[in-house]
């Protein structure tokens, strides 16, 4: 198992030993009941489910954003209860893109769990890898023993994040460079099918998440990332990286990515622009620039 990137073959050979936790967390933004019933009628044998509106995520309140991080300590009790301990080795996966796996990968890391790899190609790859397949629903199995070791989860953060107030405050005093994770056309204001005002922080540079994978799902090789990436921030690497999207989901696929590509150490805005633009007060920006 590699650091971050899990093949499907390799995958296939981790099953067979114990220690190896996979949770399938397909979703749709606009059908939240699609991911469910897509595991349900296949997964990856013993594959737990996860579900990004009710599990993933914290009630909102009309200001937090779409997808409000969790309570950190509901958030552990969650995993634990799943069956992860602290050896546990972490595979995620969605339908493709790794979209919602990035998301569940970073928000692991968050807690401090480091050993965490996402499926490359996700569900499509597994099918095409010949993998083999589980219907109906699975749920969490936790001996006494794992229960006890579970304890050993330190839930240390390891990602930084950054709130709406730093944000704001960054804006007359720069000390990161904001990147957007969200399409051309949403970042420059022309559409924006999800949130009720259109635009992006000012100041924010734009790096569409899709950007990150080839035509089949799978990542960009590092390298090409890393040039990529370094292409369009430059001399802002070294000052400091702050995701964010519409609500926090795919600006976790940029952190990945520059993982991925070796370039550590960038923080998410969980908020983004969901929680931004809730208050009128803040600032929005239009077109490209």
């Amino acid at each position: 198992m590699s650091d971050l990137l899990i093949q499907a073959e390799a995958l296939r050979a981790r099953l067979t030993r114990p220690g190896c936790l996979v949770f399938d967390v397909r979703h749709q933004l606009s059908d939240h009941q699609a991911g469910r019933r897509a595991y349900e009628a296949g997964h990856i044998p013993g594959a737990l489910f996860l579900d990004h509106e009710t599990q993933l995520s914290a009630p909102r309140t009309g200001h937090n954003g779409r997808h409000p991080l969790p309570d950190r300590a509901e958030f552990v009790a969650l995993l634990r209860a799943q069956g992860l301990t602290a050896r546990s080795e972490v595979v995620v996966y969605d339908a493709d893109n790794s979209m919602f796996a990035a998301h569940l990968w970073w928000m692991l890391r968050w807690v401090g769990h480091e050993a965490v790899s996402v499926l490359d190609g996700g569900w499509a790859a597994w099918q095409a890898s010949g993998g083999a397949v589980e219907t109906g629903t699975r749920t969490a199995s936790v001996s006494e023993a794992q229960a006890v070791q579970s304890l050993g989860l330190s839930g240390k953060p390891s990602m930084p994040v950054v709130d709406a107030r730093a944000v704001l405050a960054n804006l007359d005093e720069p000390r990161f460079t904001v990147v957007d994770a969200r399409g051309p056309d949403r970042f420059s204001g022309a559409v924006e099918p999800m949130d009720p005002v259109a635009g992006h922080i000012p100041g924010a540079i734009n790096r569409p998440f899709a950007l990150n994978v080839l035509a089949d799902g799978h990542f960009k090789p590092s390298a090409q990332l890393r040039q990529e990436f370094e292409s369009l921030l430059g001399e802002r690497l070294d000052h400091g990286i702050v995701h964010q999207c519409g609500s926090g989901i795919t600006a976790c696929h940029n952190v990945f990515a520059m993982e991925l590509a070796g370039l550590r150490g960038s923080a998410l805005y969980p908020g983004s622009w969901s929680e931004w633009c809730s208050d009128a007060s803040r600032p929005v920006a239009k077109g490209n620039a």
